[in-house]
């Protein structure tokens, strides 16, 4: 496998197109106010419409959320449910996706004010990653796939140089194990092996951790993309729902926005079937409301991007939506978790949603 050694300046890079681009296109409609208004007007409004913002409220929503896993980090450096017992806490889950949460608003270990603790973090997920002979760490798939992301995005991205190797090591060895874990049909399911079966939850997060590692250079074939498409398009999809099924045709919130947005990420994005999806999601009265959409967190992590995917009007239309309906939902100390005994993924998914704007994590941009 090729990785590369461009993370850090892919994170450079990102954050000077979106500051240029907005200092470009700000010039412009400037220059256009002073010759047409009319054509100023639909400047100004296409922009609106190309660029949501983080508004001072969501800023401070997510401030509150970082503060809150910081409180709630465990000794060992992870983030688990406090189950303990329930699946090892979930720690896989729970630090890749708390280090992503802190990686989406610029904050990376070794540097900063949270520096250590991300540090922590980081070390714990390496030594986990080391201590298994296999690299599948003793986890189901879902754990898998969020550490390949986690890996992916923190290559490179550390102040000690010499955690790049460890990094490149562990994502190479596990992005095996995700290729040879693909099942016949295309698909994934929760144990690391090819003839467990696929469902489509599980098969989403499985290959967004394989278009993350992509892009972070690891060579992930043709023909797994093309199988998992496969999957997609003729195992899950319903076609008279326009959605994704859990588990053959049919159609479920959560299964339909990861069903989306692996699919696009697997280059389907112009296709009719990935947009009558889309406007299922779009349209489903239940999609914002916590109380129907039993998977809230989960589903409008996939959803969320998958907006971004669709292209900048979709997008803009969907996340005030979502912004203002997860600051409503913040607990007063600051995280998004319902009970002690959560899943410790409702608040790191909270935040990197909120954090969509910065767009500073590779796989979450278009």
């Amino acid at each position: 496998m090729n990785v590369t050694s461009n993370s850090r300046q892919r994170y450079l890079t990102t954050v000077l197109y979106f500051f240029t681009t907005g200092f470009i296109t700000a010039s412009l409609a400037a220059q256009e106010r002073s010759t047409d208004t009319s054509l100023a007007s639909e400047t100004l409004a296409t922009t609106e419409a190309e660029a949501p913002e983080l508004t001072e409220e969501a800023e401070k929503s997510i401030d509150r959320g970082l503060k809150f896993l910081i409180a709630t980090q465990n000794k060992d450096g992870s983030w688990s449910s406090k189950d303990g017992e329930k699946e090892g806490g979930y720690a896989i889950a729970g630090t890749s996706l708390g280090l992503m949460a802190f990686m989406v608003e610029g904050h990376f270990p070794g540097f900063g004010k949270y520096g250590k603790s991300l540090d922590r973090a980081k070390n714990y997920l390496l030594k986990r990653s080391k201590d298994s002979p296999t690299g599948a760490m003793g986890v189901k798939m879902y754990e898998i796939g969020l550490f390949t992301i986690a890996m992916s995005e923190l290559w490179g991205m550390t102040s000690d140089p010499a955690d790049n190797k460890v990094i490149q090591e562990s994502l190479e060895r596990v992005v095996q194990i995700i290729l040879r874990s693909q099942s016949p049909l295309g698909g994934w399911r929760y144990a690391p092996r090819p003839d467990s079966g696929q469902d489509t939850s599980v098969t989403a997060m499985v290959f967004v951790s394989l278009a993350s590692a992509r892009e972070a250079g690891v060579l992930v074939p043709t023909e797994t993309i093309e199988r998992l498409t496969g999957y997609l398009r003729d195992q899950a999809f319903d076609e008279r729902r326009g959605g994704f099924g859990y588990q053959g045709k049919g159609y479920t919130i959560a299964c339909t926005a990861g069903g989306v947005y692996a699919a696009q990420l697997a280059g389907n994005r112009d296709t009719e079937w990935v947009s009558a999806a889309l406007n299922t999601l779009e349209n489903d009265p239940k999609m914002f409301s916590r109380k129907d959409n039993g998977h809230f967190y989960y589903s409008h992590y996939y959803a969320m991007q998958a907006m971004v995917q669709a292209g900048e009007e979709r997008y803009a239309n969907w996340y005030p939506k979502i912004r203002d309906s997860l600051i409503s939902l913040q607990q007063p100390n600051g995280s998004w978790q319902e009970n002690p005994q959560d899943y410790p993924h409702k608040t790191p998914m909270a935040i990197i949603i909120l954090g969509t704007p910065n767009r500073y994590i590779p796989v979450y941009q278009r």
